[in-house]
């Protein structure tokens, strides 16, 4: 026994420092994501010209004229500002699926289930903000289309037309209500019955794991972010206030009825743009 005592009491202490050393990590990523925001991710625009706390801040602009085409570099820039501001939204509610990881991955390294060494959460967060990865380069796509159509105005990145307001915001809130949203979201709400049902050991499997946790995510999360064409892409006040939706329906005990209100909030306020309109 007295072998035992300082063996264990080592295990928790590298516990602990990893967990701690996971969470710096998130938390330094999540301020430099927000930071790089706040600066204009890139596009050298004043965020803060950008934003309104409205919900529909481009209401009184009508319609604009088709935009000019995107070079390379506008291209590159754009994807890379949805990705980051995707980092900055949804790393606070994927920390404690990672911190969970990584106390499991020391624990399985402890007994003998899998080899020592680094622990490789890194790799699940690496798959996880992949997925994020490619729905920016759907989004951006999306937002060429858009500017291209007149739909959405080009300086101030959110949407000028009422009808694609209205669809947005019913369609998003219709989502809310649906079983596929409560599906995925009760994979997000529950990491240590993900990990249980989807653990691969070593870093490929972490990768995969990262990957499928991030599937759940974003068919749990995209509909809230199409939102942002609405209210404005580069819009803080909307960006921060759907980071606080996700985070309310992921970590709070019934988040779950929070989905459920916020959806029918959003349908509510869709139809209410759309009968000012008609």
């Amino acid at each position: 026994m007295a072998d035992v005592t300082p063996q264990t009491s080592a295990v928790e202490l590298i516990i602990r420092r990893d967990r701690l050393v996971m969470l710096t990590g998130l938390v330094a990523l999540a301020m430099l994501a927000w930071a790089w925001l706040l600066v204009g991710a890139g596009t050298g625009m004043n965020i803060w010209m950008m934003s309104r706390p409205a919900i529909f801040p481009g209401g009184e602009a009508g319609m604009t004229m088709p935009a000019a085409a995107w070079s390379a570099a506008t291209w590159f820039v754009i994807v890379g500002m949805w990705w980051i501001m995707m980092i900055a939204m949804m790393i606070p509610s994927v920390a404690p699926m990672v911190l969970l990881h990584a106390r499991v991955s020391r624990h399985a390294q402890s007994r003998g289930q899998i080899a020592a060494g680094a622990i490789p959460s890194g790799f699940f967060l690496g798959g996880y903000l992949l997925v994020w990865l490619a729905f920016s380069l759907v989004a951006t796509t999306l937002q060429f289309a858009c500017e291209q159509l007149g739909l959405l105005s080009q300086p101030m990145m959110w949407s000028v037309s009422v009808w694609l307001t209205a669809a947005l915001l019913v369609a998003a809130g219709l989502y809310q209500l649906s079983p596929f949203k409560q599906v995925c979201l009760e994979h997000c709400r529950s990491p240590a019955e993900f990990l249980s049902r989807h653990w691969q050991k070593g870093r490929f499997g972490a990768f995969r794991m990262g990957v499928e946790h991030g599937a759940y995510c974003l068919g749990c999360c995209w509909a809230l972010m199409a939102l942002l064409f609405v209210g404005g892409i580069m819009n803080v006040y909307w960006i921060a206030g759907l980071a606080i939706v996700v985070l309310l329906e992921k970590l709070l005990p019934r988040g779950d009825r929070f989905a459920l209100a916020f959806g029918m909030m959003f349908v509510a306020a869709g139809a209410w743009i759309a009968m000012r309109t008609v």
